[in-house]
């Protein structure tokens, strides 16, 4: 089975209907399935987030949003739940919910999409209990494509993988242990500098070619609200999921507990010092910085991308391949 035509943009229509799309329907079905059924059977309640927002909606390059009008004030289309998940910990140990990402970026290539399904999950515990979760989920997710689909996996070359991924623990190095993996090779690169596709791919090789956890990584290139390693104040207690075929899949974090730590953190983050020309302020994350405050409790979380997940499940060099409507900056339907 040939799915090369669902590798661009062009005619999506003529092929939506078709054998090819059909099997690519039935393994995304599985998958949303089977990380349904895991969240569900460890105790994770859904529930619904915001997907028109305010600043809070975003993640860390805030000239990816969607700007909107809402009746004369300036919102944006949701990149991320994550603030809205967490603002509820108090009430529930374990949440998650599934949005439709909005980023604005110009790249019509093989491994982004304008829009994207993001399952993310929040719970009181740490980092090490959140991969846990990502791995559970994940494998629940191939478990139930290979249950319910495994006919079509084995038509396209991929029922052995995924039974290997399954079976196997994921690999996991921090991300100082990547950079020394990466000195020497032809993809070197120094402390703080962040991983291109080509460093994921080289690592996954390198690591047996199977879902590899990078942790810690440094502070100035994460999100103001991942929390600081005490031991280290350079890294932050952190991961990225990255996955044969598509790259990273997955980013997880401790959220940061400590009040002052936090409000410091968001004044020296560069996402806050580019909104800051935009006339936003403190007072835009009151709402986050005061729950914080009053609740400090110490919680991770994650955002798994469910069509990076898809793309490596087909074993596909594209991301388009994943979804009926892959939007990109040069494409709508």
């Amino acid at each position: 089975m040939n799915l090369e035509a669902f590798c661009k943009t062009e005619g999506r229509f003529g092929i939506i209907n078709s054998e090819e799309a059909g099997v690519i329907d039935g393994i995304n079905d599985a998958l949303l399935w089977g990380a349904m059924d895991y969240l569900r059977k460890e105790g994770f309640t859904w529930v619904e987030v915001p997907i028109m927002t305010k600043i809070t909606g975003a993640c860390e390059n805030v000239d990816t949003l969607y700007a909107v009008d809402h009746f004369g004030q300036e919102a944006y289309l949701a990149q991320t739940g994550q603030l809205y998940l967490e603002a509820k910990i108090p009430l529930h140990n374990k949440l998650w919910t599934i949005i439709t990402s909005s980023r604005a970026e110009d790249q019509a290539d093989e491994r982004h999409l304008n829009q994207f399904q993001l399952i993310e999950l929040e719970h009181a515990g740490r980092l090490g209990d959140v991969l846990g979760h990502i791995e559970g989920t994940m494998k629940a997710m191939m478990r139930s494509a290979l249950r319910e689909r495994g006919n079509d996996l084995e038509e396209l070359g991929r029922y052995e993988e995924m039974v290997g991924w399954v079976e196997e623990k994921f690999g996991c190095i921090s991300y100082r242990e990547a950079v020394d993996v990466l000195d020497g090779s032809a993809h070197a690169i120094r402390f703080g500098d962040d991983f291109s596709s080509e460093h994921e791919q080289y690592l996954v090789q390198e690591m047996g070619r199977k879902p590899l956890f990078i942790t810690h990584f440094p502070k100035a290139i994460k999100f103001f609200n991942m929390r600081e390693n005490r031991n280290d104040p350079q890294i932050v207690n952190s991961a990225d999921l990255v996955m044969p075929y598509s790259g990273e899949s997955a980013g997880a974090a401790e959220r940061e507990d400590d009040h002052d730590r936090l409000v410091t953190r968001l004044k020296e983050s560069p996402m806050f010092r580019v909104l800051q020309t935009r006339g936003k302020t403190l007072d835009d994350f009151a709402d986050y910085l005061e729950m914080v405050k009053k609740n400090p409790v110490l919680h991770s979380g994650c955002g798994i991308g469910f069509n990076r997940i898809s793309q490596s499940v087909l074993g596909s060099k594209d991301i388009q391949t994943s979804t009926n409507y892959p939007i990109q900056c040069n494409v709508l339907y």
